[in-house]
């Protein structure tokens, strides 16, 4: 069930936030073995958060639609009395004295958080698969990855453990694993979720988000999470389809479904030619690279070198190598981070969404680092990430909506709009699911 449909059987009497939980429970125990979706499971804090909830009920205090409701918190949001562990066996994953914000605010909103969810070490990897909590693995089939770096985050939901669960997203770390595992994947607009007690990656492009069954279900939590008001608006869409290839190499099958569903969507569609503008020599991802390497690696720099032996290998030299990267360097990409969201503001007064391929490839094996598309050896990471960074450069909201399967796995089609208009983002959500459930 979803959290809509769960909050109208709390409501209605059908069960109770303790029944609740101890399904979910039960449920995570089983599964978690197998897909590790949690790196920790607050039974005590689970429970005592919903006889809490079950009592204010009963006393005709309803704090709204996430009241009662299980949720899961990636593991480097702080929550008061458990580690925070980053994925990491490093030292500084002590225990949380403080809740962070969005913590704070689904407590106040009665929501009952059942754990903490595995990621990536440092939340620096798109595959899921560096923690030293293990693997993170993709419920429709476990050899395969959950996507990262809030993979745990995205199982959790997917195998239908809690109903919602919060991630971080850097370069795609909510909407990657979403669409990898079949899942809404909502990044908000740059500080519309605050970050306070979060531990960063990259500060200028780092966003808290979200995962869900439903976009329904993404809405409730976004409302309960930041205090910018959703404006619903009626009538036609139009939408800016923005061909994945103009940004990275694409398996045409996925852009192929992907399309197919906004089609079918009945939405207004214009083919957005010569995305971007781009005039200079790096590539998107190599500007979003740069400015993720050099800030990462200052967020780091402090434990680098004492820790190096307890950092996975592959995200140890990942963050080293942000020490090449000079000022200068660091300001062009800055540069080019601004014509860009010049250029996407241009379009976004053209269109009330944009709308591509989440990602262009079906989820890989554990483990792999390399992927061919469509005859193009490619490394697993840049292509995992090549059609979600650039909104993380612009800041602007982006939502993955599950868009079908393609050889059994989960593929997702990506909603992008402008700052202020998350309603229409929303409301073309729900027209695609809608769509594909023709």
């Amino acid at each position: 069930m979803t959290a809509a449909e769960l909050g109208r059987a709390l409501r209605g009497r059908e069960t109770s936030a303790g029944e609740l939980v101890d399904a979910v429970l039960r449920r995570a125990r089983e599964l978690n073995p197998t897909l590790n979706a949690f790196a920790l499971i607050d039974d005590v804090g689970a429970r005592a958060a919903a006889r809490r909830a079950d009592e204010q009920l009963a006393e005709g205090v309803d704090l709204g639609p996430l009241h009662g409701i299980p949720v899961a918190v990636k593991d480097l949001i702080d929550m008061a009395g458990l580690p925070t562990s980053c994925g990491s066996a490093t030292s500084f994953g002590a225990t949380a004295t403080e809740d962070a914000e969005v913590v704070r605010r689904l407590r106040d909103a009665g929501a009952v958080i059942i754990g903490k969810t595995t990621l990536h070490e440092f939340a620096y990897g798109a595959t899921g698969d560096r923690s030293v909590h293990g693997a993170s693995r993709n419920p429709s089939d476990p050899r395969r990855m959950s996507g990262g770096s809030s993979g745990g985050s995205a199982v959790a939901v997917a195998a239908g453990m809690v109903p919602l669960a919060l991630g971080t997203d850097t370069a795609g770390s909510v909407r990657v694993p979403a669409a990898l595992c079949g899942v809404v994947g909502l990044k908000p607009a740059y500080d519309a979720v605050p970050s306070a007690g979060v531990y960063p990656l990259a500060p200028t492009l780092d966003h808290v988000g979200l995962f869900a069954a439903t976009s329904e279900d993404a809405l409730i939590g976004y409302q309960a999470l930041s205090d910018r008001p959703v404006q619903f608006q009626s009538g036609d869409l139009s939408v800016g389809w923005i061909p994945p290839m103009s940004i990275a190499v694409t398996d045409p099958r996925v852009e192929e479904l992907a399309r197919q569903l906004v089609t079918n969507a009945g939405f207004t569609i214009d083919v957005v030619q010569g995305f971007p503008k781009w005039e200079r020599r790096q590539s998107l991802f190599e500007v979003f690279s740069t400015l993720q390497g050099r800030e990462a690696f200052r967020v780091h720099e402090h434990h680098l070198d004492a820790d190096a032996d307890l950092i996975d290998p592959e995200v140890y030299a990942r963050l080293n190598k942000g020490r090449e990267i000079s000022d200068r360097l660091y300001a062009r990409a800055d540069e080019a981070r601004h014509e860009l969201r010049v250029m996407i503001d241009e379009l976004l007064s053209t269109y009330d969404v944009l709308a591509l391929p989440t990602v262009p490839i079906v989820a890989p094996a554990v483990g792999d680092r390399s992927v061919s598309i469509a005859g193009t050896d490619l490394e697993v990471r840049g292509a995992l990430l090549s059609l979600t960074s650039p909104w993380n450069l612009t800041g602007s909201p982006a939502i993955s909506v599950p868009a079908g399967r393609l050889d059994g796995l989960p593929i997702a089609v990506q909603l992008v709009t402008a700052p202020g208009n998350e309603g229409l983002l929303f409301a073309a959500a729900r027209d695609l699911e809608i769509a594909l459930a023709k």
